[in-house]
């Protein structure tokens, strides 16, 4: 499946790799975010089991605004439909009662941002990315991944992405795992939806394909 987005403006994907990325090194580091409550320890905390086990999210580059958490939210929405705010950079996840799951979200720059309702048409764990030929003419150091580049913790789609649908037909925009944290909470990409690789997961368990999305 071709992505649409991988980061803004002139960052190449080595630069983001040397400063947005983080590598495992197999050995977590339970002692980060010290002075967090446990709960939020336990949700950002190190994923192993994952096929490319996940580090834990360094929570002092993430406002805590935008750290998971359930809220009243009214809406005429059914639960289960995805909700992005984009003025606000959250996304909620529709509830019963009157209430949602909020979590922080990147968003595109101005003139790649998309909106409107759709659906999730697809969802894919560790997903394989492969740059559209209009972004490799933009920035051709993208060219080396003509062929897709494989999934894994540098990898810009993340650890799940969920594809967005319209009418039947892939829209190229995807909610989907970051593995820059300074990400959230700001519009720099190409106009995909980033979250947290440990929010995402979250999301892709709770979220069955052919739910109804809305970006306003």
């Amino acid at each position: 499946m071709k992505r649409r987005d991988f980061i803004a403006g002139s960052a190449s994907l080595l630069g983001f790799a040397a400063t947005g990325c983080v590598s495992y090194t197999g050995n977590p580091d339970y002692s980060m975010n010290v002075g967090v409550p446990t709960y939020y320890r336990s949700l950002y905390g190190p994923v192993p089991q994952e096929q490319f086990p996940l580090p834990a999210v360094d929570l002092s580059k993430v406002p805590e605004r935008y750290w998971r958490t359930e809220v009243d939210y009214h809406s005429d929405q059914p639960v289960g439909t995805l909700v992005i705010e984009r003025s606000e950079f959250f996304l909620y996840l529709v509830q019963p009662g009157n209430r949602a799951i909020r979590y922080g979200v990147g968003l595109g720059r101005a003139g790649f941002g998309w909106s409107g309702s759709g659906n999730i048409g697809w969802k894919q764990s560790w997903p394989t990315w492969t740059p559209p030929a209009n972004m490799i003419a933009r920035e051709p150091q993208f060219a080396q991944y003509s062929s897709g580049m494989p999934p894994g913790l540098n990898n810009p789609l993340g650890a799940r992405a969920l594809y967005i649908y319209r009418n039947g037909k892939d829209t190229l925009y995807r909610v989907h795992g970051s593995p820059d944290y300074t990400s959230i909470g700001q519009a720099f990409s190409s106009g995909c939806v980033r979250m947290l690789n440990q929010d995402v997961i979250d999301l892709y368990n709770r979220v069955p394909v052919g739910a109804k999305i809305i970006v306003s």
